[in-house]
């Protein structure tokens, strides 16, 4: 395969073929970091956004609206091929863009001039597939994306396939992107990570590092930046013991986790995926307004009535609008419990310590449907145990208790905040595949077959079918086969999209799963559109569960 010029998609693709070809994790990072090293600003900020599955950022709302069945039009037009071939190619591979390129290598259509494009041409096609909205908008699109195909080799187009479907799987997780930007330019790693976490984009964090500006990145009002995130412990005493010191204990709160802008007279909601969901929150929007000060908090939505949380299932009809009306309101109220403070009038605060935030948010005036959520100083197990029993009986789900020193840790995952549930556990995982049920469940897919993250891989670890409603899983029956790349008739294969939340009796070793384990008695607690698959669970956390459930198992045989 002779080597495309830099900036070139060919060359993007070819990129990504070695990629994947290779399962050394040091060669995928040697690989990239000598083609991001000879991009041009434009190509290199596009380039790191493919690489990371993301054409544009989620705040910003803007989605191709291109579905399988429009891709294969495209694919019948651009290859003469016709629909038996097309099928059978595309079951034969399970994959989309692995079909597109041995489509496109059968092909009888050629045209007659062919054109090269760039990474930023290609991008900026596809920002006008995007814009083009209303009536005929169909037929624009296809017309755009068939101008692309029609120009581009068969490895072009497996790769244009892949990034139009945001299925790119070539073992590139987000961390190795950064280890690449680091090594292109010769920077220190965590000083990329960081700047990548603060910014939220992967492509404008390689133009800092490229001209050695990464301590630049900063907070930016009216756009989201990844939130802190909690370790779990299984009992007081280990928490007590691990921190021996005061610790900030706060009601864990069974919600939707929201980060809140505000600039000026605009403000604007961000789940934990980045996508703005202020739509779906009106009534909170209107009472933030009411705050005369800019500010990005970070807080818990919670359904709420007479003084205790509803369940979750109530907020989640919300959250499936894109717009709530009065009724909904009046139906579902709710409320916003603020407990950390990042910014706030033109001063970034993530880096003051918990109890010094904690302090800013207790001078806010609060109105309406907002709260600052309270929290109370504990130190000893038998304090600890004593609010944990009382935020059952009110109805939350746990305790969170915070190292009161501790800074805003934007987007990592550490020991300075620390959840006790009443479960074991719970694992967030990814359905991977849908099996037919039983009895009155025979017409639907109602078994789910479900990963986490290994290495970049997701890889299986169990199969529920219990703990939805009956609406819950007519609703993602039809989400499953809207996302299905194979059809087995009794299972269908699906495009890794949907989160859910599990809860298990234990873990065991199993050769039956990809992972090497299996969840004894998994049941799913709820559905997590709130999260991206990339939030979902790792092997590492899988492990770690296991090994603390065997120290239980043999501290209670040597009782």
């Amino acid at each position: 395969m002779s080597e495309a010029h830099d900036n070139s998609f060919l060359a993007f693709s070819q990129v990504c073929e070695r990629v994947k070809s290779t399962m050394s994790k040091n060669m995928k990072i040697r690989i990239v970091s000598e083609y991001l090293k000879n991009l041009d600003d434009e190509n290199l900020k596009v380039a790191c956004d493919l690489f990371s599955g993301q054409i544009f950022p989620p705040w910003e709302g803007i989605e191709l609206q291109v579905g399988y069945s429009t891709l294969l039009d495209i694919l019948r037009e651009v290859s003469g091929l016709n629909d038996k071939i097309l099928v059978e190619t595309i079951i034969k591979h399970g994959d989309l863009g692995e079909a597109a390129e041995e489509i496109l290598t059968k092909r009888t259509i050629r045209p007659l001039f062919e054109e090269k494009y760039d990474l930023v041409q290609v991008y900026a096609r596809l920002r006008k597939v995007a814009e083009v909205t209303g009536k005929g908008s169909v037929y624009e699109k296809k017309k755009i994306l068939t101008g692309l195909y029609l120009n581009m080799t068969p490895l072009e187009a497996k790769y244009l396939t892949k990034v139009l479907t945001g299925e790119m799987r070539i073992g590139l997780v987000s961390g190795l992107i950064i280890e690449s930007i680091a090594e292109a330019f010769n920077r220190v790693f965590d000083e990329v990570n960081e700047a990548f976490l603060l910014i939220n984009s992967v492509g404008e964090t390689a133009i800092l590092a490229k001209y050695g500006k990464l301590s630049e990145a900063k907070l930016v009002l009216l756009r989201p930046t990844n939130f802190m995130l909690a370790e779990s412990m299984q009992s007081a005493e280990e928490i007590v013991d691990y921190f021996r010191k005061e610790l900030v204990c706060e009601f864990k709160l069974d919600g939707v986790r929201v980060q809140c802008h505000k600039k000026g007279d605009v403000v604007k909601i961000f789940s934990r995926k980045a996508n703005e969901v202020s739509a779906q929150f009106p009534e909170i929007v209107e009472d933030l307004l009411k705050i005369d000060h800019d500010f990005i908090f970070d807080g818990e939505v919670l359904a709420f009535k007479n003084g205790r949380p509803l369940p979750f299932s109530k907020l989640q009809t919300r959250l499936q609008r894109k717009y709530v009306d009065e009724k909904i309101v009046s139906e579902i109220p709710l409320m916003l419990f603020v407990y950390d403070i990042l910014y706030f009038d033109g001063e970034p605060l993530y880096k003051m310590p918990l109890i010094e935030r904690k302090k800013v948010i207790e001078k806010i005036e609060f109105t309406g449907r907002i709260e600052c959520l309270e929290y109370t100083l504990v130190s000893k197990k038998e304090e600890v145990e004593r609010k944990f029993f009382e935020s059952l009986e009110l109805g939350y789900e746990g305790l969170m208790l915070k190292d009161p020193s501790s800074a805003y840790t934007v987007g990592k995952r550490g020991k300075y905040w620390i959840k006790l549930k009443k479960e074991l556990d719970t694992l967030d995982v990814v359905i991977v595949a849908a099996e037919r049920g039983h009895g009155k469940r025979a017409e639907i897919f109602s078994d789910y077959v479900f990963s986490v993250w290994d290495n970049g891989a997701l890889k299986t670890i169990g199969k529920a079918y219990s703990g939805l409603t009956d609406k819950e899983l007519l609703e993602v029956n039809e989400r499953l086969k809207d996302l299905a790349i194979k059809d087995e008739g009794w299972r269908l294969i699906v495009r890794p999209e949907i989160v859910i939340e599990v809860a298990f009796n234990g873990i065991q070793k199993s050769d039956r799963h990809e992972s090497g384990f299996a969840l004894r008695f998994p049941r799913i607690k709820r559905i997590r559109d709130d999260k991206s698959i990339d939030e979902a669970d790792t092997i590492e956390k899988v492990k770690a569960i296991y090994e603390r459930q065997k120290s239980l198992e043999g501290e209670r045989l040597n009782k």
